[in-house]
């Protein structure tokens, strides 16, 4: 596991904190994150857990649509977290990148096309698909995290 993979077991521990807060309604506006700058571009070598990360990014995605659809007022907490992790984890990998913001976008359309107001099934999906998201940020942690 190379040093650049380091940032990435902490940013997992944190998508299980906000996986489990099933209370939180809103969030405080807080300024856009500056993007590093990025290095030079990195040889693209998948990881062992690539699958499971655009899996996670599907579900974020998911989420992402289900929670503001369902709140009256919208939150960015998902989109900004599912953001830090591809930041962190596709630096420098622009086909990584791709892949893993195309999985995001997968799942908030894949919701927007079915669901366009609240209703039982909505929330019901939303519960699953936040309990899901946590069990895999569990096992990649468990068995790739150093």
């Amino acid at each position: 596991m190379t040093d650049r993979r380091l940032p990435f077991r902490l940013l997992l521990l944190t998508g299980i904190l906000l996986a489990t807060a099933a209370g939180v309604a809103a969030q405080e506006k807080q300024p856009a994150p500056q993007a590093a700058a990025p290095s030079p571009a990195q040889e693209e070598k998948p990881t062992p857990y690539d699958r499971r990360l655009i899996r996670l990014a599907e579900i974020l995605g998911s989420v992402h649509y289900l929670r503001n659809l369902c709140l009256d007022q919208p939150e960015d907490g998902w989109r900004r977290s599912t953001q830090e992790l591809i930041d962190k984890e596709a630096a420098g990998e622009p086909k990584r990148r791709e892949r893993i913001t195309a999985a995001f976008n997968r799942g908030y359309r894949t919701f927007a096309s079915v669901y366009t107001r609240c209703t039982e099934p909505a929330t019901l999906a939303e519960e699953r698909y936040r309990a899901e998201g946590a069990t895999l940020v569990s096992e990649i942690v468990a068995r790739f995290g150093n």
